[in-house]
């Protein structure tokens, strides 16, 4: 079960929010998970601490380096003792979904690489990286979202992360449900704008609600 998550990026400060809020913010506080965000440019080469540059063979767009990646995963893992399951956010990666999803949090720790520009040097992928990860057949300026979306998903799977341990069970692509469609919720008030919540939830009949909802998601 996963325990250690690090993000290896040229835009940590993109972070803050994401690891200080909702269930991410309270999974890190509580010791659930332990999350960090390391600046890629600490690794950068000579004076300006360069993290990438031009394309051989020619093209537009710059070209992450392989030596900052190679780098920061070996101070990582030197640092703090680790046997990282590595993953590099790519569009040619394989398509992040729930059975994926699954499939990841069974690594104790994971480390995701963000890359930028017009991509990673193909020797990151050859020397250290164990996985190319997509979030979708669309490009993104870069991957910090799509690391977001993996930390998101695979620290809600923690144990006791989310309120109830039924959370998980009940969601849209929970395995129960999959193929299917969750079906509609409802809150307060009772009446809203002509539209009533349907009887049966009102009427504390757990059976019949039980059977109501499996209706609905066929």
């Amino acid at each position: 079960m996963l325990n250690t998550l690090r993000i290896i990026t040229i835009f940590p400060k993109l972070f803050d929010s994401f690891s200080n809020i909702g269930v991410v913010g309270k999974a890190i506080q509580a010791n659930k998970v332990s999350f960090s965000v390391q600046d890629l440019r600490n690794f950068g080469i000579g004076k300006h601490m360069s993290v990438d540059d031009t394309q051989y063979g020619g093209g537009p767009g710059m070209v992450m380096r392989p030596e900052p990646f190679y780098d920061a995963v070996k101070f990582l893992k030197d640092k703090h003792n680790e046997k990282p399951y590595i993953i590099s956010t790519s569009p040619k990666g394989n398509i992040l979904d729930s059975k994926k999803i699954k499939q990841l949090s069974k690594k104790k720790c994971i480390y995701i690489l963000c890359g930028r520009y017009e991509g990673v040097d193909q020797r990151v992928q050859e020397l250290i990286v164990d996985e190319e990860i997509s979030v979708g057949n669309y490009i993104l300026s870069g991957g910090e979202i799509p690391a977001m979306t993996i930390a998101d998903s695979l620290i809600r799977l923690i144990p006791n992360v989310l309120g109830s341990s039924e959370s998980t069970l009940n969601e849209t692509f929970s395995e129960h449900i999959f193929g299917k469609n969750k079906e509609p919720v409802y809150t307060k008030p009772r009446i809203f704008k002509g539209l009533s919540v349907p009887k049966v939830l009102l009427q504390g009949d757990h059976k019949k609600i039980e059977d109501w909802r499996k209706k609905m998601r066929k």
